[in-house]
């Protein structure tokens, strides 16, 4: 028999990195707020791979940090390895992973929701989901408890009618062999809903002491470590190594062997899978010329003997898996303790949701992560944390938040999300941005953490600590513009030793800086009077004098689109009647239905000709407003 067995402000379905972050969102900004999760074991899980971070995504821990999320906190405490990747390549591009404990990071996340006033968790998993009558949303679990609550997120992750494939196997299964959410997509098509399947995969996991490390590469973790979080003063030492391995031709033989026994080549798997990181089979199929194929061989906790093969996803069938294990460096005798497989999921089309996250016509109803057709930890977290911020927000009768592409990675990943959709499963890349420069991960606290203060996300102590580094950034860029260096015979030394040009009279620093030959770490032999500063200070001024001029340019561009991003579209306009418009503008206008100029410019099929009708358009209905008045 059904009961009524609480009420709330917030509901959250779903308790993976989605989940948490909209849950810790929603109830740090007053909300009262429950968090369901189908195996309360499987909080904050990470049933891929035991990372956090990596290229781009090391971008939007950062940020998630700097709004007053929880993702870069618990890294932190849990990583066994830190590394800042992409060193070699400009300031955009580096981005910080973190190999984590994954049993201590689910751990300690789970511990956090129970400790965070106004959440409740509860492990239950939600079968029905319907509008009540006073506009409320009433959820129904499989005990029939029934719940009502005035917003509702789905951040259902991979368990949303998740399907595991090995090979001719295949069985209703979330990931890690959890129950799957089996009812409530027949919920979410009857409120009108468009779903659709997508897949993803994850490797095998083999013993360690089955593997000969011998002859691997060893990857080591950088010394000192660098932090996610703008609040980790001490981040501790790295614990372990990674080790990097290669597929071979015989590896490559035997997948081509069996390949019709995969379900993604024999049709089985209806499911569009991630274009970015596509399993073993597929990279063989679709990089034919290549010969091999790098994998990483790391740890999953320092309490398990289970590793983790990153870059060897598959769903062929185990007896096939074991053959083209055994068949690389290391893994010649492993035990493979959990056999790779592929999972398929429904998920949303996002661009049905507005840049809130909140679906367009089903008000009070937000959708975040994989649910909404991305893949990644960070990319769910990082819209979790936006629809648990908008949902306490309309509930409390404030302005929405809103992140513009030119904020943030994360205004990126959701404008494209909403604006363009996805056909597979959405990845965040440094390349996904036009603003990458100016979005770089060392700067994401000067750019976020106003408005996560401004929010309510960011503690007093917090603030206090943020501006004191800002006024030291700005401190250190006076005294680097009024210091002067002679030309003494060891700067030249210097500069001849970094192959720039030598000097005859005083020089500012701040312009011997500016040459891309130089670097503070090269000039603090003749620097006396550098203050001791957080290294990240250095690290975030030397950039912005380096790289002054591409700033500046990119700025004045901001400012041109952020001009169109004013130019607010009416809510319902039947964009089939605006005279002008090209027949394929009209059905992805009306499909889309921007908020903005600006994202309407970004939408695929409309054109700058298009974009011209709706300024056109939007000054008649300015002018038969004025005219109305008077």
């Amino acid at each position: 028999m059904k009961f009524h067995a609480g009420e709330f402000d917030v509901a959250v379905i779903g308790a993976g990195h989605a989940g948490i972050e909209a849950g810790l969102a929603s109830a740090r900004l007053g909300c009262s707020t429950a968090v369901f999760t189908i195996n309360m074991d499987a909080v904050g899980n990470c049933p891929c791979n035991p990372s956090i971070g990596g290229t781009a995504k090391g971008h939007l821990v950062r940020e998630i940090d700097a709004l007053g999320g929880e993702m870069g906190k618990a890294a932190d405490e849990c990583f066994l390895q830190m590394r800042m990747l992409n060193r070699g390549k400009g300031p955009a591009v580096h981005s910080l992973r973190a190999q984590i404990d994954r049993r201590a990071y689910s751990t300690r996340m789970k511990h956090t929701l129970e400790l965070q006033q106004g959440l409740e968790l509860h492990q239950a998993e939600i079968t029905d989901l319907e509008r009540t009558d006073d506009g409320k949303w009433l959820l129904t679990t499989r005990l029939e408890a029934q719940y009502t609550a005035k917003a509702v997120i789905l951040a259902t992750g991979t368990y949303l009618g998740g399907r595991i494939y090995v090979g001719d196997v295949s069985y209703e299964s979330g990931p890690d062999g959890m129950f799957p959410s089996k009812y409530l997509p027949d919920a979410l098509e009857r409120l009108g809903m468009s779903i659709r399947r997508f897949k993803t995969g994850t490797p095998a996991r083999v013993l360690r002491s089955s593997i000969d490390f011998t002859d691997l590469e060893e990857q080591c973790g950088d010394e000192p470590v660098v932090p996610f979080s703008y609040d980790t003063e001490t981040p501790g030492e790295n614990k372990v190594k990674c080790h990097i391995s290669w597929t071979n031709e015989t590896t490559k033989q035997i997948i081509l062997d069996n390949i019709h026994r995969s379900p993604m080549y024999s049709g089985k798997i209806e499911g569009i899978g991630p274009r970015y990181c596509p399993s073993l089979e597929d990279k063989i199929v679709r990089f034919a010329d290549k010969k091999r194929h790098q994998l990483f061989i790391e740890p999953c906790g320092l309490d398990t003997e289970e590793m983790y093969l990153q870059g060897m996803s598959s769903s062929l069938p185990e007896d096939v898996q074991l053959k083209f294990y055994h068949s690389i460096k290391g893994l010649e005798h492993c035990i493979v303790m959990r056999p790779a497989y592929a999972i398929e999921y429904f998920c949303a089309d996002p661009v049905q949701m507005n840049s809130t996250l909140e679906f367009k016509d089903l008000e009070g109803l937000y959708g975040a992560g994989q649910f909404n057709g991305s893949s990644g930890y960070e990319e769910a977290a990082a819209q979790g944390l936006i629809a648990g911020i908008n949902a306490a927000l309309k509930i409390q009768n404030k302005k929405p938040f809103i992140l513009d592409r030119a904020s943030s990675y994360i205004g990126t990943l959701i404008d494209d999300l909403v604006t363009k959709g996805c056909n597979d499963p959405y990845r965040m890349m440094t390349s996904r941005s036009e603003y990458r420069l100016i979005l770089r991960q060392d700067n994401a606290d000067t750019r976020l953490t106003p408005m996560g203060r401004e929010i309510g996300l960011i503690t007093d102590e917090r603030w206090e600590r943020f501006t004191k580094k800002q006024n030291s950034i700005n401190a250190e860029l006076e005294r680097i513009k009024r210091t002067v260096l002679s030309p003494t015979d060891r700067l030249n030394e210097i500069l001849r030793e970094c192959g720039t040009t030598e000097v005859t009279t005083g020089i500012r620093l701040i312009d011997l800086l500016k040459r891309p030959e130089l670097s503070y770490e090269a000039l603090k032999e003749v620097d006396t009077a550098r203050p001791g500063l957080d290294p990240n200070i250095f690290e975030q001024v030397e950039v912005e004098i380096k790289y002054e001029g591409y700033i500046s340019r990119q700025l004045i561009i901001i400012d041109q689109v952020r001009r169109l991003e004013k130019k607010l579209l009416p809510p319902g306009t039947d964009y089939s009647k605006i005279e002008g418009l090209r027949l394929e503008a009209r059905e992805k206008l009306n499909k889309v239905r921007p908020e903005n100029i600006g994202q309407a410019s970004r939408i695929s099929g409309v054109s700058p000709a298009d974009i011209s009708v709706l300024v056109i358009y939007l000054a008649s209905l300015k002018n038969r407003t004025e005219e109305q008045s008077e």
